[in-house]
């Protein structure tokens, strides 16, 4: 059985996670790892790429959106 487990490598140090309910963590080995990730992500180390050079306020008001 064990033989049809999805196996992934940890985002962080690369470690081998069986993908399944006994992995609470995955994709990543431990809580640790798993902080380590957001980390990077809220400081702004890790981005998802864009098409455009916009900002995130490009086209956007507050004074917009008032009734």
């Amino acid at each position: 059985m064990m033989s049809d487990a999805t196996i992934v490598n940890c985002p962080t140090c690369g470690k081998e996670v069986i993908w399944g309910e006994k992995s609470p963590f995955r994709p990543f080995c431990s809580k640790r790892c798993q902080l380590i990730d957001l980390g990077e992500w809220a400081a702004e180390e890790k981005r998802i790429p864009s098409s455009g050079d916009r900002s995130d306020t490009d086209g956007w008001s507050e004074e917009e959106n008032q009734p």
